[in-house]
């Protein structure tokens, strides 16, 4: 399993929390790439919904990741 930016960015509008098999019916009828729908049937299933996808992949860029500080530009 492998994520990148660009694969990770076809579930920023999934509708979270969710479980496995809704991220994978989700990922299907939105058109994403098989990578994508492949990494998500690798996932371990304990049933449990993933709250963010960055749940599913920890290094997804957020916010914060691109915050700045203006007081120094």
């Amino acid at each position: 399993m492998y994520w990148t930016l660009e694969l990770a960015s076809h579930l920023d509008d999934a509708p979270w929390p969710a479980i496995k098999d809704e991220l994978i019916d989700y990922a299907i009828r939105s058109g994403a790439p098989l990578e994508v729908i492949e990494n998500l049937q690798e996932l371990e299933d304990d049933g449990e919904p993933f709250e963010s996808i960055e749940e599913i992949w920890p290094d997804y860029p957020t916010n914060e990741d691109y915050f700045y500080n203006e007081d120094e530009l």
